[in-house]
């Protein structure tokens, strides 16, 4: 028996794995290709130059590859990837890159997405992320992996925001997030260490205290960024355990484009 359901539109040009299954009313573009085991539900739009890996899940009323919100786009052949075991909740948004920036947006692997959450053009999310209802991204947004978003946050474009880090319900964040902080608030403010998610991904008590002393350098010190990370160095060293993850901390304040949310 197929898997597609008879009301569903899907464009012959399209290339879907013979497992993926497509729910009623769905649609799927000439550009879209969908790896095995992949679940489209009723009523979803897929279109545009997409690709989605396998054992994904989309659920009713997901847009997917639309065109990018943004007034510059003339049309051009930009992308929408996403990884593996993803689950995408009611009413998402993903739109497509652009040419202003690497043309492509990108989902990783393993990410909880869940209702009415905008991921805009040209993001690059990672993996094992968790977005809440309404967490909002705009463009040019780099989330990192296991980062977790909670409900009605909304972030400004180019902002990036570091691996582990976690960012609280209603919060307006135009600023970086650092790994590993933890931040709420409008405007935001660094709040401390998310110990608690740090515990659940069996991070170590050495680690969480390299972690934590790291993060009183550069919010509790009043050191400039470059003393801070010149402390940090110092810190990798001290902290032989602790290392890999200070050293996250100070390479991203070096890339850090928006400044730091103190």
């Amino acid at each position: 028996m197929s898997k597609i359901h008879p009301s569903a539109i899907v464009d012959p040009k399209a290339e879907l794995d013979s497992s993926v299954e497509v729910g009623p009313y769905s649609v799927i573009g000439p550009h879209v290709r969908i790896g095995a085991g992949t679940v489209v539900g009723p009523h979803v739009v897929i279109e545009g130059h997409t690709t989605i890996g396998k054992d994904n899940k989309f659920f009713q009323f997901c847009s997917i590859g639309g065109a990018p919100q943004d007034k510059k786009w003339k049309g051009e052949p930009t992308r929408l990837e996403i990884g593996d075991g993803n689950t995408v909740r009611e009413f998402v948004t993903m739109n497509l890159g652009t040419v202003q920036d690497e043309g492509v947006t990108r989902l990783g692997n393993d990410n909880w997405i869940s209702a009415y959450v905008h991921l805009a053009h040209d993001c690059q999310v990672g993996s094992h992320t968790i977005f809440s209802n309404n967490a909002q991204l705009a463009g040019h947004v780099v989330v990192g992996d296991h980062a977790i978003l909670s409900g009605y946050c909304g972030v400004h474009q180019f902002c990036k925001i570091g691996e582990h880090a976690f960012v609280g319900m209603y919060t307006s964040l135009t600023q970086d997030v650092p790994p590993f902080v933890l931040v709420s608030g409008n405007p935001a403010g660094a709040r401390g260490v998310n110990i608690e998610g740090l515990k659940r991904r069996g991070f170590s008590r050495e680690q969480i205290d390299g972690i934590r002393s790291a993060y009183k350098l550069i919010y509790r010190s009043n050191l400039t960024l470059e003393e801070a990370k010149a402390a940090l160095q110092e810190e990798e060293a001290r902290l032989p355990a602790a290392a890999k993850d200070i050293r996250a901390m100070r390479d991203f304040l070096g890339i850090a484009s928006r400044g730091i949310v103190r």
